[in-house]
């Protein structure tokens, strides 16, 4: 019972996280289909998130297979030191560092496409906005009083909220249009981490229904055979 409580309670903060706010959500509209885009995620997770956020339950080489990557150029890019090409996809620092740093242990991010949902996931990467109060001085409209730095700071620019709930950016490297294709990006490769089995499962649902119709015709058929006799 004990155990249970103690739990319940260090559960408390993801259930108010997961609460949100009431900010709209804008649309991401993930092809998960186009590999094109879930690479460039992946290369830009590893080079902006990874140094904090792991995707600890995915596999570098089920990644790599999974997006075409070859396996030689995966280690090339995303493998130091001794990591194998099976290893899981852990992030560079220990948690102790980490929660010395931010206050608290960056979570995980394998699975917060299908936890979040991925229009959160997009809005939230695109609703920074500058607030020197904060630590790290930036805020976040979906995530008021989030805890983290703005790592795209340097492809947007200084986001600044305006009066009436938008943010408008100046001094970026992207222009908007450029930053919203990152931000989709990186969103479309958390979706895949998150359930990277789903276009192979609804795929094999396809199968499963045809087998089923065909099945059923069969049967009908069968059916009728048997009982023309009794009539």
């Amino acid at each position: 019972m004990k155990k249970l409580l103690i739990a319940l309670v260090a559960l408390i903060p993801t259930f108010a996280m997961a609460a949100g706010s009431n900010v709209h959500l804008e649309k991401a509209n993930i092809d998960l289909h186009d590999k094109e885009s879930l690479q460039r995620g992946l290369n830009l997770f590893q080079n902006n998130c990874s140094g904090c956020h792991s995707t600890q339950y995915q596999r570098y080489e089920r990644v790599a297979t999974d997006l075409d990557i070859p396996l030689d150029e995966m280690s090339q890019q995303y493998l130091y030191n001794d990591t194998k090409i099976g290893a899981l996809m852990e992030n560079a620092i220990t948690d102790d560092d980490a929660a010395k740093w931010f206050g608290a242990v960056p979570p995980d991010l394998t699975l917060v496409g299908r936890v979040r949902g991925e229009d959160w996931i997009y809005t939230y990467l695109k609703s920074f906005y500058k607030d020197e109060s904060r630590p790290f001085g930036v805020n976040n409209t979906v995530f008021p009083s989030v805890g983290m730095p703005h790592v795209l700071q340097t492809l947007q620019g200084v986001p600044v909220l305006q009066e009436d709930g938008s943010i408008v950016s100046t001094g970026g490297e992207l222009s908007a249009e450029e930053y919203d294709q990152v931000v989709r990006d990186i969103t479309g490769f958390l979706v895949y981490s998150g359930d990277p089995v789903k276009l192979e499962r609804e795929s094999l649902g396809w199968w499963v229904l045809g087998f089923l119709f065909i099945f059923f015709i069969v049967s009908y058929l069968l059916k009728k055979e048997y009982w023309k006799d009794v009539h």
